[in-house]
């Protein structure tokens, strides 16, 4: 009897307990930022590794034998075209000059004689004085005379080039390298070494390599109006080190055969260079702008995740502010956008932020995405502020 005594008042105050045990609230819309997805015309670039040539090179080479007498320039310098480089002994150059000469004051003064010889037969032969063979071969004599003085003309003009190429000047205007040769060397006009090296790096050449597969994509886009290639052929670049090259290049042309071996097509674009930073071989990250795709749609690439294949995925804001998957087909990246060609289309809203632990058909409270405003944390993610109890 006592067990009952007690046993009611427990039972008593564990149900009033229970009723008074607080609800849990129901969880409110998740609040989201999206954007909205509109055509507009976007303009289509690709980044290219390539490398830095010299605009014109030169290979410094002797055209006369003889020795290095002297090197008139300092290795590195900027020179400019016609600038005296080495002097090569002149001496025996010097002889040909004045023995071609002589040559030809010599038959100069034999153009006289046989000159009047041929007059004074011209008249003996008339009263027959003389035969016509005398005639014929003082005529030839005075001929042979002429032609002898333009033979020798030659002679001395060649030694007069002769002459002047021993002192070797520069082809081109540019940075010279190194030489090869010292002072006292001996050099031929035949031989298969430079002297030096003169290479004009102001404007410069780039050169980037670019799949023939991905120009016959672009190609067939423009075939089909889908992308304009009227665009612009500014060429920006980015160095070794990641930063950008302040001036922009231009494209001037793409080489009309494709590399069968590595099956990519040359495309070469200059750069002006005033400072000289940018150096032949060097490589650089160029980037081409192939042309403008006038209804494209973007989507920012925060917004995209992959599933459990790979496929690219986005979260919108379907009817009744429930959140829905859509499955994406993407054809590439443009600047911090992907470039999407199916899965969505013009006014989808699509979840950029607060999407993290969204599943389809939770309710959400969208606002407009802000690129400039610092990233939301979800609820419970780590650095994310802690909620207070009430």
């Amino acid at each position: 009897m006592v067990f009952f005594r007690y046993a009611a008042p427990v039972m008593v105050l564990t149900l009033s307990a229970c009723g008074q045990a607080p609800q849990q609230p129901q969880p409110g819309p998740t609040a989201v930022s999206v954007v909205t997805i509109r055509e507009q015309a976007a303009t289509l670039t690709t980044e290219l590794p390539g490398r830095t040539a010299a605009f014109e090179t030169s290979d410094v080479r002797p055209q006369v034998n003889g020795l290095i007498q002297a090197r008139l320039f300092q290795e590195g310098d900027q020179v400019h075209a016609g600038q005296p480089l080495y002097r090569i002994d002149s001496a025996p150059y010097a002889a040909q000059v004045a023995n071609a000469s002589a040559g030809l004051r010599r038959a100069q003064a034999s153009i006289a004689s046989t000159q009047a010889f041929a007059r004074r037969y011209a008249e003996l032969v008339k009263i027959n004085a003389i035969s016509r063979q005398d005639y014929e071969n003082a005529v030839t004599t005075a001929d042979q005379a002429m032609a002898d003085v333009a033979v020798q003309k030659a002679a001395l003009r060649t030694a007069q080039i002769d002459l002047r190429r021993t002192t070797v000047s520069a082809p081109i205007s540019g940075r010279i390298g190194r030489s090869i040769y010292t002072t006292g060397a001996l050099v031929t006009a035949a031989q298969a070494d430079a002297l030096t090296t003169i290479q004009r790096l102001d404007p410069i050449h780039v050169d980037v390599t670019q799949a023939s597969a991905d120009v016959l994509k672009l190609r067939q886009q423009v075939l089909a109006g889908q992308v304009s290639a009227g665009g612009n052929a500014r060429v920006r670049l980015k160095l070794e080190d990641g930063t950008t090259y302040p001036i922009e290049g231009t494209l001037k042309f793409a080489d009309v055969t494709v590399d069968p071996t590595t099956g990519s097509q040359t495309i070469r674009a200059v750069f002006p260079n005033p400072r000289g930073l940018l150096l032949p071989g060097m490589y650089v990250r160029a980037e081409l702008i192939e042309g403008t795709q006038t209804q494209a749609m973007l989507v920012p690439q925060r917004a995209v995740s992959r599933d459990e294949r790979g496929n690219p995925t986005v979260m919108v804001v379907g009817a009744g502010n429930k959140a829905e998957l859509r499955s994406l087909k993407t054809a590439r990246t443009v600047g911090d956008n992907w470039l999407v060609t199916s899965g969505l289309k013009s006014g989808d809203r699509v979840i950029v932020e607060g999407g993290q632990m969204l599943r389809p058909g939770m309710p959400v409270n969208p606002s407009p995405w802000n690129p400039n405003a610092p990233a939301k944390q979800p609820a419970g993610a780590p650095g994310a502020p802690a909620a207070q109890a009430k």
